[in-house]
């Protein structure tokens, strides 16, 4: 009988290898947005949840080192709200 571990079968249904997933675990590697979706469904936690965490790091990834980073975030947010479709 054959025991494939965790990270192999996740690996095998994201279709990367193990060490790829192995750098997205540690954070050496960002996961692409299809790739969350499959791990939530994997591990039957909520998908927006999961999406929602996996964008704020990527926003924080591009304005962590900028000194008007609260400031664009604040335009940003009034801007979305604006443009926001019902």
């Amino acid at each position: 009988m054959e025991v494939i571990n965790l990270e192999e079968q996740v690996s095998a249904d994201l279709e990367i290898d193990t060490p790829m997933f192995s750098k997205i675990e540690r954070g050496e590697r960002r996961a692409k947005r299809e790739q969350v979706q499959k791990i939530a469904a994997l591990l039957k936690v909520d998908t927006q949840e999961l999406l929602t965490l996996w964008l704020t790091d990527q926003i924080l990834e591009v304005v962590a080192d900028e000194d008007q980073a609260l400031q664009a975030l604040k335009i940003a947010i009034k801007d979305i709200k604006t443009n926001k479709k019902d």
